[in-house]
């Protein structure tokens, strides 16, 4: 690691121990309760109309071993109930008791004082600055723990997003969208040695796709690029090019090609800021309005987890 990435862990490492002694974070009796942060924090998050277990795991980052205990500790004061779910048995809820919901309550009244007791101190200009602070690095933490995988087609998660990929330009070009009357990118020809998929997920949920066709003697297609409206702005879209180009690289490609429709402006803007060139028409989509091509440097070697 060089000295600069050193510096920049010490200084993350220094915001990190102050973010944890001013919101409380260190105390067992989070905002004065008889909770530490983490029961709270599962408390907060099942919410008023419960939430099953998996889905608890997966938006806090738990293992189950360490959820089940905080469980358990929840279930023992009275303020949480987990019950298998009526509709898969296999599946365990979380739910509020009534006292769990008046701690909640509590909880977001005395959260919202600890705020203000940030916010206060500070001129109106100062607390301007530390909000838009706080928006960017709520952002960039999210953004870093985006994750990319190299998928089956037919992985559920692949499915999802390819899915939800039709259904957004079916609703937003002109004439919509019949996926049999485009240039296939069928499952077979996403599978290695003729291609490959990769799914980004946030909290392993799937929030993005793209994927590659490789030829022996021609540029890499690239296919199925799609990021979820709602965590567009985290940069997932360039991260998966980004991957995307080093995979063709990797297999050998030394041109990429992809092309596009109008409508999709900020999908051209990316790929015109990440290098890419508009060139005549190298196929008859009949869906695409723009051609591009890009020339992939010689030793990339970027691998998707």
């Amino acid at each position: 690691m060089s000295p600069s990435s050193e510096t920049m862990v010490a200084k993350v490492r220094r915001f990190n121990r102050l973010v944890t002694e001013r919101v409380g974070a260190l105390n067992d009796h989070y905002l004065a309760r008889d909770l530490p942060l983490g029961q709270a924090r599962v408390l907060w998050e099942i919410g008023n109309d419960g939430c099953d277990v998996r889905t608890l795991r997966s938006r806090l980052g738990l293992d189950s071993g360490y959820l089940s205990r905080l469980l358990r500790e929840l279930e023992g004061a009275g303020l949480v109930s987990v019950e298998p779910s009526g509709r898969d048995r296999r599946v365990r809820t979380a739910h509020l008791t009534a006292g769990g919901v008046k701690e909640r309550a509590l909880l977001d009244h005395r959260s919202d004082d600890l705020a203000r007791s940030l916010l206060e101190p500070l001129p109106v200009a100062q607390r301007d600055r530390l909000v838009e602070a706080m928006r960017e690095v709520e952002r960039l933490l999210t953004s870093a723990m985006v994750e990319i995988h190299r998928v089956e087609p037919a992985d559920p998660r692949a499915r999802f997003c390819v899915r939800e990929y039709f259904a957004e330009i079916d609703r937003r070009f002109s004439k919509g969208f019949d996926p049999g009357a485009s240039i296939s990118a069928d499952d077979d020809e996403l599978r290695p040695p003729r291609g490959l998929m990769l799914v980004a997920t946030l909290r392993d949920e799937p929030v993005g796709c793209g994927a590659l066709k490789f030829h022996r003697d021609a540029p890499t297609e690239l296919k199925r690029m799609w990021v979820a409206s709602s965590t567009r702005g985290l940069g997932i879209g360039r991260r998966l090019l980004a991957e995307l180009e080093a995979e063709a690289a990797r297999h050998g490609g030394r041109v990429v090609h992809l092309e596009t429709n109008g409508s999709l402006k900020e999908a051209i803007e990316l790929y015109r800021s990440a290098g890419y060139e508009e060139v005549e028409a190298f196929n008859d989509e009949p869906y695409a309005h723009h051609w591009f091509e890009k020339r992939l440097r010689r030793g990339a070697s970027r691998v998707a987890r």
